[in-house]
């Protein structure tokens, strides 16, 4: 097999806690350097927080392996710097076809409003995130990267953990304040705490076949439901960087892992559907099985869980990666407040109470997809069937087509940190909902709201001036960043009009914004008491509200 990327070997070298064999204690380690651990590091570096990284390996990921990452990461990751990059490199966008046997009788658009600077989507082979992201936390001096460091045992009670780290030169110990488990569907901090990963595993194969050709095959996620060159099963095809393809094959439960990844079984699979005269090369093949499965906790006692160490989904609406971005996104902004004294170590189950509604909301997306992509009896695949053929003509049968709904970010609409709308309020910015991206001015600058509103507390005034600058209650402060129209001198104007829409937003309208840009609470009018009181329950506190 050819391959167009060259695997990048980072040097493992020794800790002074390992030379002096005297253990330290470190605020956070990570465990796993994969994309949500790398995240994880990013984030803890980008709010104050030193942070160790520890990984078994010395190098990416092999093959593509996570392919598509959506608008919500990107935007998470453009906030840590490393999205730009990507952008440039991945592939954009958001158009998906759905055939049924030759004819195509479906498409979607991923984005169908404009001025967003991130894509709804790109295609960027996991190497590469991997490759920029270790890149960026190697410019961070409060980022340790330890290649080669396996952590073998882990002990720990209410005040920290201890590690037994091995290494190439032996065994060393260090402790934590905390611990982020990313290490993987097959973690051993799961085993090593005793956590249980309970749910589905489907009875079905997949081939994956990454392709190098130079194709007219347009920037789309198209896919076959019972092609003519693959009768029976469903096929998925997606473009990447560096022309290479990504192809899905479903195989069936019975098919042999083994004798499938092989090339004289993999070839003829991939003519049947380009066609013998199309030149292609293999680049990376792999056979999977996929579960749907959670565990029971994201926090045990000093390790939080995140990632594919905390929840499995399918492949099919590229929910894997994404989800664990998101995770990340909600954890270290409490993590920091908590080790920063200004919140109670309780606090941070609210990162299991959220996230794991979420991984919920995945888990049951994702089991649909799979129960709709492979039909386990007779009768769901007629229906399936004729869903597919009625969708081609009859608009309703569209909204039943399920060939992997693709992730967005899931609203924490029952969270305990949300302050009930105490009025009616338009539009789709409720308590819990991640904020919408918009175009904006900014001291005659273009840019875009959400980089504007940074990575803290932030209340968001619709109009020219606000009663106040800064918002404070238990301990921490919420700047106050205006919006208005062109020519009221607000902080940030609203060029189009397109932040007053996406936020239904009339002259006095107040949303409070969490450090991961989730709204917290939202009012038509500016009361400092009651921001103030929604601000001290976004951080597990609580204070009377003003008569």
């Amino acid at each position: 097999m050819h391959s167009t990327y060259t695997y990048p070997r980072f040097a493992y070298r020794q800790s002074d806690e390992q030379r002096e064999a005297r253990p330290s204690r470190h605020p956070v380690v990570v465990i796993g350097a994969g994309p949500i651990g790398l995240t994880a590091a990013l984030e803890c570096a980008a709010r104050g927080l030193p942070v160790v990284v520890l990984d078994d390996n010395d190098t990416v990921s092999i093959g593509s392996r996570a392919v598509c990452y959506a608008k919500r990461p990107l935007e998470i990751w453009d906030r840590l710097g490393v999205a730009p990059r990507m952008v440039e490199k991945g592939v954009s966008w958001k158009l998906g076809k759905v055939f049924f046997e030759e004819r195509e009788v479906y498409r979607f658009d991923l984005l169908p409003e404009h001025a967003h600077k991130m894509p709804a989507m790109i295609n960027l082979q996991q190497y590469y995130l991997e490759q920029y992201l270790v890149e960026a936390c190697q410019a961070q001096p409060l980022i340790d990267l330890r290649w080669k460091h396996k952590m073998i045992s882990l002990h720990q009670d209410d005040t920290h953990a201890t590690l037994d780290v091995e290494t190439p030169d032996g065994i060393f110990r260090m402790e934590a304040d905390w611990v982020i488990a990313c290490d993987g569907a097959n973690s051993d901090t799961r085993k090593m705490v005793g956590a249980e990963f309970s749910g589905q595993f489907f009875q079905d194969r997949f081939l994956i076949a990454d392709v190098i050709m130079k194709a007219d095959f347009p920037a789309e996620r198209w896919f076959w439901f019972d092609p003519p060159f693959h009768r029976g099963q469903s096929v998925l095809l997606h473009k990447q960087c560096d022309n290479v393809w990504r192809i899905d094959f479903q195989l069936g439960w019975e098919a042999d892992p083994e004798e499938e990844k092989k090339p004289e079984k993999v070839i003829p699979r991939i003519q049947a559907m380009l066609g013998k005269e199309v030149e292609f090369e293999l680049e990376w093949v792999s056979v999977y099985q996929f579960a749907c499965r959670r565990i029971d906790k994201m926090r045990y006692q000093r390790v939080l869980f995140a990632g594919d160490a905390a929840h499995q989904v399918s492949p099919f609406g590229a929910r894997g990666a994404n989800t664990g971005v998101q995770d990340i996104d909600n954890l270290v902004w409490k993590l920091k407040l908590v080790i920063d004294g200004k919140a109670p170590p309780s606090f941070i189950d609210s990162y299991h109470e959220e996230r794991a509604w979420a991984a919920d909301d995945n888990l049951r997306q994702s089991t649909r997809s799979t129960d709709f992509i492979t039909p386990k009896s007779r009768a769901s695949k007629a229906l399936r069937d004729a869903v597919l053929g009625l969708a081609e003509t009859e608009e309703f049968a569209r909204t039943l087509v399920n060939s992997g709904r693709l992730s967005t970010p899931t609203s924490y609409v029952h969270s305990p940190l949300n302050t009930a709308d105490a009025a009616l309020f338009g539009g789709r910015m409720a308590p819990g909902t991640v904020c919408a991206d918009a175009p904006v001015l900014r001291e005659g600058q273009p840019g875009w709201l959400l980089e504007s509103l940074g990575a803290g507390f932030v209340v968001l005034f619709f109009g020219a001036s606000a009663p106040q600058a800064v918002i404070e209650a238990a301990g921490i402060s919420a700047r106050v960043v205006t919006v208005g129209a062109p020519g009221s001198g607000a902080e940030l104007i609203d060029r189009e009009g397109l932040a007053a829409l996406r936020y239904a937003a009339s002259e006095g309208c107040v949303y409070l914004v969490r450090p991961d840009q989730h709204v917290a609470a939202r009012w038509n009018r500016f009361h400092s008491d009651d921001i103030a009181a929604a601000l001290a329950r976004c951080v597990g506190q609580e204070m009377p509200l003003a008569a």
